[in-house]
């Protein structure tokens, strides 16, 4: 069997198992901060999170299968473990970018869900105050 083949079938072996795992690890320990981004909506939560898993799988495993082809060809053992070292680390460099983004947008979600939140007063309010008479944009009395 030709190397070039070998090195195809390990790096798509080793390429999808680590986005399965990235995946599985980010929709397991992602959901709670989901749910808080989300107000403590748990359906929602649940369905985005699923959205956000189904997104990755789409995007790193569409660049996987784009990035699996070597120009250059794998002649010996050497050859492979260049191939390889730099296709795998390529991938992990973009699903770690996936990550950040995510983590990213998620946290400007988060933030501004937090800002509406601290906006609203805590106790509705009870009256209405009119202006005073005498304010500062006023001229004061001149007692005629």
């Amino acid at each position: 069997m030709d190397l070039t083949v070998v090195a195809y079938v390990i790096y798509l072996l080793i390429s999808v198992a680590l986005t399965i795992w990235v995946a599985r690890t980010l929709s397991r320990n992602g959901r709670v901060f989901l749910a808080d981004v989300l107000h403590g909506n748990e359906k929602l939560a649940d369905a985005v999170n699923h959205l956000l898993v189904v997104g990755f799988y789409l995007v790193n495993l569409g660049f996987v299968t784009l990035y699996l082809k070597n120009a250059d060809g794998v002649a010996d053992a050497r050859g492979l473990f260049d191939a390889l070292s730099t296709k795998v680390g390529v991938v992990l460099l973009v699903l770690g970018g996936m990550h950040l983004a995510n983590v990213y947008v998620l946290n400007k979600i988060r933030r501004r869900g937090m800002m509406e939140r601290e906006q609203t007063p805590p106790v509705p309010p009870q009256g209405w105050t009119g202006p005073t008479p005498q304010g500062p944009w006023t001229a004061p009395a001149t007692g005629r």
